[in-house]
């Protein structure tokens, strides 16, 4: 009969420890100390994070009665959905989320595509006053909007193209008031946040090896060709990055919104005004004034009311963000 081999058991831990002259332990005790450290670290910044959000939730789930009382902290004692009723019929939920969904998705798809190209030609071409026209990408980003809103105003209400509006009609266009303007800033690359958008595209289209567009024009690709078939698949990550921050200052913007946009119901500017909003129906409505708690309850229902689509996006496309962010950090 064939003997059994023999099967040797491996030491213990304290045994493998021994050996090492306490070594073994020492690696083992950094390795969860750090985990320890890197959990604590994790949940205080999610804490951060997702603490506002909390409050919120818990407030806007609250009765009257619940803001005022001391033993309530976070978990409301009378729980009604009236408050969501009421901001829903304040700020034409309905109404200015269709309306925001479709110029954030359309104005993001303009200012990334305008971007993309731009950023292509000032990574691979060389053209005059290269460094110039890029170190005004870089202003763009630095100066704020806000600095040269007159300028915009007076553009877009006395609108001309090279004079052929008044030359033929006798007059100029009043562009103000339509979302035409802001259209136009989104195609030629001066709408919100495009220098930064330039930048990221510039950055990752820099790092792609010549060699694949090198290879691409001798097999008989044009330069539009190449663009669109090598170039365009490998910069996908940082598009769809580009696209989604797009969406969401595009999303929460008021001061494009306001200036160009006006005409427009639009989450942005209807929360801005929700406060004074609250404080009318409730007077002329209800007859009874308002504390600025509850004020502030309503505020923190159309801020969640607000986010909430946002949040639904970022539920859906988290893969392929964190993707996106994590293969264009590695390549810029």
């Amino acid at each position: 009969m064939s003997k059994k081999p023999e099967v040797h058991q491996l030491p213990s831990f304290w045994e493998r420890n021994r050996r090492s002259h306490g070594y073994l332990l020492r690696k083992e005790a950094r390795s969860k100390a750090y985990k320890l450290f890197r959990f604590l670290l994790l949940f205080a910044i999610c804490f951060l994070i997702l603490h506002p959000i909390l409050d919120k939730l818990s407030v806007s789930l609250m009765e009257e009665r619940d803001l005022y009382d001391s033993s309530i902290t976070s978990i409301p004692r009378h729980v009604t959905l009236d408050n969501y009723r009421i901001t829903s019929e304040q700020i034409y939920y309905p109404q200015a989320l269709v309306n925001t969904l479709w110029i954030a998705a359309l104005v993001s798809v303009l200012q990334v595509a305008a971007c993309t190209l731009v950023a292509y030609g000032f990574a691979r071409f060389q053209f005059p006053l290269k460094k110039l026209w890029f170190a005004a990408v870089v202003l763009v980003i630095i100066v704020p909007p806000q600095t040269i809103s007159t300028s915009l105003y007076l553009r877009f209400r006395y609108f001309d193209i090279l004079g052929l509006f008044q030359l033929f009609t006798g007059k100029t266009q009043n562009l103000r008031g339509s979302s035409i303007p802001y259209y136009l800033m989104s195609i030629t690359c001066m709408g919100l946040k495009d220098g930064l958008y330039i930048y990221m595209l510039r950055q990752f289209f820099a790092s792609v090896p010549v060699s694949l567009e090198e290879a691409a024009y001798v097999d008989g690709c044009s330069v539009s060709r190449t663009f669109w078939q090598v170039i365009l698949p490998e910069a996908f990550p940082i598009i769809v990055s580009c696209l989604l921050f797009a969406f969401v200052w595009q999303w929460t913007d008021t001061f494009y919104s306001r200036l160009f946009l006006g005409g427009n119901t639009l989450l942005s500017m209807q929360v801005s005004g929700i406060a004074d909003r609250i404080g009318n129906y409730f007077s002329t409505q209800l007859g009874i004034a308002t504390s600025l708690g509850r004020r502030q309850q309503f505020v923190s229902t159309a801020t969640l009311m607000v986010i909430a689509p946002l949040l639904l996006i970022y539920l859906f496309a988290q893969k392929s963000f964190v993707e996106s962010i994590s293969t264009s950090g590695m390549k810029m």
